[in-house]
């Protein structure tokens, strides 16, 4: 009783620092936690589908936007939830915890060491680490998209109707810490994901970049707790969202029941929940359907927007982030569009606008829509650019029934080799430049009298070391890795030539005890001049090799190493795989038009919206916002399943065509829309006296069961089935 009490006393004052209600500290705080959480978990979790849980590049990209889709869609339940039942605080509340598992559970999922019972680095439960995976997502989902549309409402509750000023400052304070919050994210956690750990074998540390998100939700969660007697908690009143369907609702089950020509017709179809809803909430819900059908074409921009977090993070994995006195991860490229936001709103609100109205151009609203989408379809022309140069640098590797091989010499000597149809000359202690590629089975020849037929796993690269030097000459193939694969296993691993065991580390990673004529496990070394340590028993080797983003090495300790001053020199490197040549900054365009885009397009359409809605169903135009993005997201699992094509490249000009198509659409949806005044209308309508609204709805009633009664005198057995409407 006390929080309605307080919820509806306009003159109840609480402590106030600068004219602010001290409450609204923990709000802001409580909302920049969460976006760090949300945005930082989100910022690696495309890279986590990939490298951890060892899914290819569609399929990590399906999950990521289904995830995507579900946070959109949940804000319509929490707004129900607040709205209906609960009240916005414990809405928030049992969200959070909610939503604080979530963050726990993921966090946990991306240990590798729970099921790491062998200790080799790779899980040996995979089913483990997806369960726990989807079950934090989910939890994560429900609570972010539940809580989306009740924190800053809840912001605006704790402002009495005299702080109109200070209102409008804490919103601007409040998506400051949004951006904020996400910006350092996105900047922080691909860093935490780039760190080594874990306990028997080091790895990427997926836990850390998830769990420190984890931490900031439980950060957010205490914050938010803490203020709560300081709050104003204004009681559930019902919800608009609520009216809105069910005044639908009727009207088209109502308009089924009289759809014969018995009955005269309407002037538009919403007319018929007259008989049971007051005409300006019909009016009302007119004006939003109207909105609302101009955001049918909408979701197709949200659909190359989110694609940021997916498959361009992914074409970044194949660039080189080497910006000298920076080195950028793929997954932090994704701080360019933060950072653009913050600099293209105040400029094209305070240059690009008025520029363009002193050119006397009507740059109405929906035109600027339009104009947005545009931008967004050349930022995927230009991704798709992007892509067709990196393919060309990317190394081939085999179809399902081929094989690569590169063949390494150990003996001493020169060694021919007939590989297939291949003559093969290798110097002694090195490897053919390229990959060659064979179908499964082929035929080899090592000099002049030994012949193999040989049978390869399909698709698969390998290296096969030829020892030469026995009767009959011993062949060891390894698999060299893919391109899948590029996280975890490049870029460096040793082939122990020696007939001694050889320890090798480099700072606090450890390729272990390396045996007798054997090959170690590939270790993941940071890019840069690597220095690795060769030791065995008191003697040790340091060995020093360039290392470059994407660049893979296989490093030959030949049968003629020995330890000493110069040992470094007898050591044999052997290219694996060519380091990424195509720079990341080359993504910038791409980016800037699709923020440029998004400012054009977002801004604008959230001040159509609000200007154009009715004054108490600002909210429902909210959630049919929300609602594109995660139609959106869905669009792109649809379309990226259906076409199932081979080029990357290709797939950004499909999306690029297809929103192009849309914006002319929209534009031709646009060009016959006529804006409208909300408060002009619902004043129309407030100032029909009630009696005289009671008195028409009464005569539409009279008009309906006139001719009920008509149609009864026809048909007797009609008087049943009207007795059952009456009691729906």
């Amino acid at each position: 009783m006390a929080a309605k009490d307080e919820g509806k006393d306009p003159k109840k004052k609480s402590a106030t620092v600068c004219g602010f209600p001290i409450s609204i500290f923990f709000i802001v705080v409580n909302e920049f936690c969460e976006r760090f959480s949300y945005y930082g978990m989100r910022a690696v979790l495309v890279l986590y589908f990939k490298y951890f849980l060892r899914w290819d590049d569609d399929f990590a990209t399906t999950i990521y936007h289904t995830f995507v889709a579900l946070c959109y869609l949940t804000p319509i339940m929490g707004a129900i939830v607040a709205d209906s039942w609960l009240g916005k605080f414990k809405t928030i509340v049992y969200l959070s915890i909610v939503y604080t598992v979530g963050q726990v559970v993921l966090a946990v999922s991306a240990i590798h060491d729970i099921t790491d019972t062998n200790r080799d680095g790779t899980p040996d439960n995979m089913t483990l680490h997806i369960v726990l995976s989807m079950l934090g997502l989910a939890l994560i989902a429900v609570g972010t998209g539940g809580i989306k549309p009740c924190v800053s409402a809840f912001g605006g509750d704790q402002f009495q109707d005299h702080q109109e000023k200070q209102r409008g400052t804490f919103f601007s304070i409040f998506y400051l810490s949004i951006n904020a919050g996400s910006l350092l994210s996105t900047i922080i956690t691909p860093i935490l994901r780039g760190q080594e750990c874990g306990i028997y074998t080091k790895q990427k540390c997926y836990s850390l970049a998830f769990g420190v998100p984890a931490g900031l939700m439980v950060a957010s969660l205490i914050v938010f707790i803490v203020g709560s007697g300081m709050y104003i908690k204004t009681p559930p009143q019902g919800n608009i969202m609520v009216k809105f369907f069910t005044c639908i609702g009727f009207a088209i089950k109502n308009r089924f029941r009289h759809r014969t020509n018995e009955f005269p017709k309407r002037t538009h179809w919403m007319d018929w929940a007259e008989e049971k809803y007051d005409k300006l909430l019909i009016a009302q819900v007119k004006m939003v359907l109207k909105v609302l059908f101009l955001y049918i074409p909408l979701p197709m921009f949200w659909a190359l927007y989110d694609q940021q977090g997916s498959r361009w993070t992914l074409q970044a994995t194949n660039m080189d982030g080497d910006f000298g006195i920076l080195t950028i991860q793929p997954d932090q490229m994704q701080t360019i569009n933060a950072i653009l936001i913050l600099l293209l709103v105040p400029i094209v609100e305070s240059v690009i606008y008025p520029l363009i109205a002193k050119c006397k151009i009507n740059f109405t609203p929906l035109r600027r829509i339009t104009v947005g989408m545009f931008f967004a379809a050349l930022a995927f022309i230009a991704a798709a650019l992007v892509e067709i140069q990196i393919e060309r640098t990317l190394p081939k590797f085999p179809s399902s029934p081929e094989v690569q091989v590169k063949f390494i010499n150990m003996g001493n000597k020169s060694l021919d080799l007939t590989a297939g149809t291949n003559k093969v000359t290798l110097e002694a202690f090195t490897a053919n430049a390229d990959y060659l590629t064979f179908e499964q089975h082929f035929d080899l020849t090592v000099g002049s009298d030994f012949n193999y037929s040989t049978t390869l796993t399909p698709g698969s690269r390998n290296t096969m070391v030829i020892f030469p030097d026995t009767t009959p000459p011993k062949l060891m193939p390894v698999s060299t890795p893919h391109a899948s694969d590029i996280e975890k296993c490049p870029p460096a691993r040793f082939f122990n030539g020696l007939d001694s065991d050889l320890n090798v580390t480099i700072g606090n990673l450890d390729f272990g005890d390396v045996s007798a004529n054997n090959m170690s496990v590939y270790v993941g070394v940071p890019k840069g001049s690597a220095q690795f340590k060769i030791k065995s028993a008191a003697e040790e080797c340091v060995y020093t090799q360039e290392l470059g983003f994407g660049s893979s090495f296989t490093l030959i300790i030949p049968p003629t190493f020995a330890f000493g001053s110069n040992c470094e020199q007898s050591i044999r490197p052997v290219l694996d795989m060519e380091q990424n040549s195509f720079h990341m900054a080359w993504q910038i365009p791409q980016y800037f038009l699709l923020t440029l885009g998004e400012v054009v397009f977002s801004v604008t359409g959230l001040e159509f919206s609000y200007s154009q809605a009715p004054s108490n169903m600002k909210s429902v135009l909210q959630a049919g916002w929300l609602l594109t993005v995660a139609v959106g997201n869905i669009v792109v699992l649809i379309v990226a399943e259906a076409a199932t094509l081979q080029d990357q490249w290709a797939e950004y000009v499909l999306f690029a065509s297809l929103l192009l198509v849309v914006c002319v659409i929209f534009a031709i949806m646009a060009y016959f829309y006529t804006y409208i005044d909300p408060a002009k209308i619902e004043a129309e309508f407030a100032q029909i006296d009630p009696k005289q609204k009671e008195k028409r709805r009464n005569s539409r009633k009279d008009s309906v069961e006139q001719h009920k009664e008509e149609r009864r005198s026809s048909d007797s057995s009609y008087d049943n089935e009207e007795q059952k409407q009456t009691r729906i």
